[in-house]
């Protein structure tokens, strides 16, 4: 039993925040109510837009992909590490590993298998792709994200389902080598990124339902995030 759900998904739409400006999506209509008694669309966007999950085989090859995910994985115990305040003075913050166990130490060990997410109140820039994407003169990109010490501890230690995190990559935007996907993905950990709403959901004591399509050889895809939370 569960005393509420919490969305954690961003709606699509053609002004969601994009690694680049080559991420568009394109929207048609195919019938009409007027012309066919129905109403569809056609959409194209990349596999990685808006809210979405990264499968391990979108950096390693052979891993994973999005539609072998094991669906045990895709439900889980989930971790909400909130380092809103660290990221206020410091776009480049990343989850450390004394975030962590400032964490365990309030709430105990983190559950094998969970999900792990970075609170770092990002998501308030949504509506302003510029400022989400947070892009200085020299073109490169300032948001928080995962350490590679903080991942790689996750990954061993604890045994992590999946990363996820209310930017547009686990990785900082300044990481262009993105150690952090190499890492875990190489080790089947997925990623969730552009995650909304992490605020409403306590650190602990909520299972996150993570239901991306089922798109064969995904590298990844939208994805549609539930968080249950078992006690008010």
């Amino acid at each position: 039993m569960f005393a509420r759900i919490v969305d954690l998904t961003h709606t699509i739409s053609a002004g969601a925040p994009t690694f680049d400006d080559s991420e568009i999506l394109s929207v048609r209509t195919v019938a009409s109510y007027d012309t066919h008694g129905c109403f569809a669309r056609e959409i194209t966007l990349p596999e990685h837009f808006a809210t979405h999950v990264d499968a391990p085989a979108h950096f390693t090859r052979d891993a994973w992909t999005v539609d072998t995910i094991p669906v045990e994985r895709l439900v889980r115990p989930l971790a909400v590490l909130d380092v809103s305040t660290q990221v206020e003075n410091n776009p480049d913050y990343t989850v450390r590993l004394v975030d962590i166990a400032a964490w365990e130490t309030i709430h105990s060990r983190i559950p094998p298998a969970a999900v792990v997410m970075a609170h770092t109140g990002w998501d308030r820039r949504w509506n302003s792709p510029e400022s989400y994407r947070n892009m200085d003169l020299n073109g490169v990109r300032h948001f928080p994200g995962f350490s590679l010490e903080a991942a790689q501890f996750l990954t061993d230690e604890r045994d992590a389902a999946g990363l996820g995190i209310d930017t547009l990559s686990v990785d900082a935007g300044y990481a262009t080598d993105f150690p952090v996907h190499h890492y875990t993905a190489s080790r089947g950990v997925y990623h969730l990124e552009a995650v909304a709403n992490l605020d409403q959901v306590p650190a602990t004591g909520a299972t996150v339902v993570v239901a991306p399509a089922k798109l064969l050889g995904g590298s990844g895809g939208p994805v549609r995030l539930f968080a249950l939370i078992h006690s008010i």
